[in-house]
């Protein structure tokens, strides 16, 4: 860390240790998120930005949050299976349930599409952001540094890993061998449904393939283990049900993910408004807290919503800033590949070229997919801004990753600092590159 950046990274770490002790769990939707908005908004007051908050709609557990519902669904078929065994036509509802189930798990959790929350419990979500503007008013590009106020539930089986810290790859092994099985348990019970069911339709128009199949050996003697295996499917349902835990003080404190990416936001906002002859030329630079990036990124598609037709989304840079903690592991976001989005190649660039600058090292080479769910690139991406995500956190599942360990005390002040740095270098690079080739819309290739 540069030591002229110090003061910065101190109130950063400050931001880090109020959002996770002061404030504690922010659930999208909850109180917490609300007053870690208050929070950045009181922040933006103190330098002389005037925040604007902008409200939304949220099913917080149409997404990633609603996981135990595939258990608790796993639960309920492993129960009708005893009863369909005896009532042949129920095979037909666990199969048309089934299928539903799937499509939301694709859809929803997965895909992170919206098609899904009518059904779910809705809560009122906040994006909460501010705009520094060069002393002329004008500017011909905009930097948006975002970050996500919310955290996630505390997922059980990693935060059960705990005991296996010093040998992450034991509580690897341990929490993927629970949440699978239970997964293979509860997509058995779904497929199980569908065969069922297809072969009774064929049965009773008298389709012969269906007709031999019910007369088969194999067939019979898959009935009978039937009357055994939704034991064992039940009890993997369970470790499903068990993944997210429902209560809200048990969340995750968010020290890492993401108030280190709201004070870092905050913080670059704060030095270009005290160092005005630092500032990009022409630019201006938007600090925004979105809401809602657990519930699946719905706080940053609110925003590239609301101004698809205004210039915060014309012209527009985002450097998205999500968990900088981990020393070791600083490294660039490049794409969301369940979300099938690939991030902005120039961006990158610069990144990485910063990393070498400040002479960081990293053991993901300073480079990685994010291989299941999403960050805040995505929407910002598909709105037509150039936009990367960066991280410094370690990408295997550890027990600190959404869990109510996730404290500031297991990172430092130094390694917030160097992320400081490092987005100021990127701030650089895109002020000279601007000023060089303009705007040139995301680059994929």
């Amino acid at each position: 860390m540069k030591e002229e950046n110090r003061k910065y990274a101190a109130e950063a770490y400050d931001i880090v240790k109020d959002a996770a002790y002061k404030i504690g769990s922010r659930l999208p939707g909850s109180k917490g998120e609300k007053k870690l908005s208050d929070y950045m908004s009181d922040k933006l007051r103190a330098i002389g930005v005037e925040p604007v908050t902008e409200e939304f709609s949220v099913a917080p557990r149409s997404s990633i949050g609603g996981i135990p519902y595939a258990g608790w669904f796993g639960l309920i078929m492993s129960a009708l299976v005893y009863v369909a065994l005896s009532i042949n036509t129920l095979w037909f509802g666990m199969a048309l349930a089934g299928v539903v189930c799937v499509l939301w798990l694709i859809l929803s959790v997965f895909l992170y599409k919206p098609w899904f929350d009518m059904f779910f419990h809705k809560e009122i979500s906040r994006n909460t952001y501010g705009e520094l503007l060069p002393k002329d008013g004008k500017y011909d590009y905009t930097i948006i540094l975002s970050g996500h106020m919310d955290t996630s539930w505390t997922w059980k089986h990693s935060e059960n890993t705990y005991k296996y810290r010093n040998k992450p790859a034991i509580g690897l092994v341990k929490t993927y061998a629970k949440v699978g099985f239970g997964a293979i348990c509860v997509f058995f019970l779904i497929g199980v449904s569908i065969a069922m069911a297809t072969i009774h339709t064929g049965a009773y128009f008298g389709a012969i393939w269906a007709l031999r199949t019910m007369q088969s050996l194999s067939f019979n003697e898959f009935l009978v283990a039937m009357h055994f295996l939704p034991i064992v499917t039940a009890i993997g349902s369970c470790f499903v049900i068990m993944w997210a835990d429902p209560n809200e003080q048990n969340a995750s404190r968010g020290a890492m993910d993401n108030a280190t990416g709201i004070a870092l936001s905050y913080e670059v906002m704060k030095y270009f408004k005290e160092n005005p002859d630092k500032m990009p030329k022409n630019c201006r630079i938007v600090d925004l807290n979105c809401g809602s990036e657990e519930a699946g990124l719905r706080g940053s598609m609110a925003f590239a919503a609301e101004h698809a037709d205004d210039d915060l989304t014309k012209n527009a840079w985002n450097i998205n800033i999500d968990s900088v903690a981990d020393k070791d592991y600083f490294e660039v976001v490049i794409k969301d590949d369940w979300q099938f989005t690939r991030f902005d190649t120039d961006m990158e660039k610069m990144f990485k070229d910063t990393f070498k600058e400040l002479g960081i090292e990293s053991k993901t080479n300073g480079c990685i997919h994010n291989p299941v769910g999403g960050c805040d690139s995505t929407p910002m991406t598909k709105a037509g801004i150039k936009s990367v995500t960066f991280a410094a956190q370690n990408p295997t599942l550890t027990y600190y990753y959404h869990t109510w360990r996730d404290l500031p005390e297991r990172f430092s002040e130094d390694t917030v600092g160097d992320g400081f740095d490092v987005v100021l270098g990127v701030i650089d690079k895109i002020a000279a590159f601007q000023e060089t080739n303009g705007y040139n819309g995301p680059q994929t290739k």
